[in-house]
């Protein structure tokens, strides 16, 4: 049986917010089988549980924000891709996450140190089936003409790939891969994805912090690029770290729908409001896909028993 996972222990990270430049302090918990992730707002005078679902989502500005209930108006959590990006790679279906401000911590600015966050603690199997989202039939999200045009999609795959492509027509950017695609069968997570950090254009940080956005970041957790070439130092991680981050976000941004796909998400310029609209959709259309679970390893799709192995 593929079985739900969880973390062995309980463990913390401290760090700021990308956009609120807060100090902030996340507690990871394991949590029983069929709970799902749920973020708790232990900082107000009484703790909230905002649990991790598409219709939660209130805000999709430059990040994936949640919500109970998807209201705005509520006490909220947001910047949670990156996290959710490493709990999807990994596996991770039920978890508790106190958090003590309303920014999840952007840390290096990718998902690896989720990743190391979380495997520090263990994962651990529950005596419970895991409950996989099947795509059954293509679902798809279009918005813009001509040079605005920007799509996402999802079709039916026994298995979980993902492709994504950019096109930000910027000298260094179309320097790397504009284009990648990933199979969790086939690659690995942590090695090949989970390292991309997030990125920001020095023309858009002024324009940013007049909104309140991007108070917390730097070069130490943001690609910094200027009007013709990267600023960081050290480079990139990947040639392709662009288009690779993409990708991290939209894993996170799927994962929220509180269970994993089977299923080929294509994408064309997308980004957090685009993806929640498709999984919306998705959801909406009780003949687009189905809840399955998997009694014998051999029936799941390859490489999805096994857990994935330790730094």
């Amino acid at each position: 049986m593929i079985k739900q996972r969880t973390i062995k222990a309980i463990t913390r990270a401290v760090g700021v917010g990308v956009h609120s430049g807060q100090k902030v302090e996340l507690t990871l918990r394991p949590a029983p089988p069929d709970s799902g992730i749920v973020f708790r707002r232990t900082d107000l005078s009484v703790a909230v549980d905002i649990p991790v679902d598409a219709f939660a989502v209130s805000d999709t500005r430059m990040a994936s924000t949640i919500s109970p209930g998807g209201d705005p108006g509520a006490p909220k959590v947001q910047t949670i891709e990156h996290l959710m990006s490493a709990c999807a790679g990994l596996g991770l279906d039920n978890l508790v996450i106190d958090i003590t401000a309303e920014e999840v911590p952007i840390l290096d600015g990718s998902a690896a140190s989720f990743v190391y966050l979380l495997q520090s603690a263990g994962i651990e199997q529950q005596n419970a089936p895991k409950r996989f989202l099947r795509v059954l039939e293509p679902v798809e999200i279009r918005q813009g003409e001509g040079a605005n045009l920007k799509w996402a999609r999802l079709e039916p795959f026994h298995g979980y790939k993902l492709s994504f492509e950019i096109e930000f027509n910027h000298p260094a950017v179309d320097a790397t891969g504009r284009r990648v695609e990933f199979d969790f069968s086939e690659g690995q997570y942590k090695r090949d994805i989970a390292r991309a950090r997030t990125f920001g254009f020095t023309k858009d940080v002024a324009m940013m912090r007049s909104r309140g956005l991007g108070l917390g970041g730097n070069m130490d957790n943001v690609i910094v690029i200027d009007d013709t070439r990267v600023l960081n130092t050290e480079g990139l991680r990947y040639v392709d770290e662009f288009v690779k981050h993409k990708i991290l976000d939209a894993i996170g941004d799927l994962h929220i729908a509180g269970k994993p796909l089977l299923a080929s998400y294509l994408a064309y310029k997308s980004g957090h409001a685009l993806n929640n609209l498709l999984l919306r959709k998705l959801l909406e259309a009780p003949s687009a896909y189905e809840i399955v679970t998997f009694e014998r390893d051999s029936e799941a799709p390859r490489g999805f028993a096994e857990l994935a192995p330790a730094w």
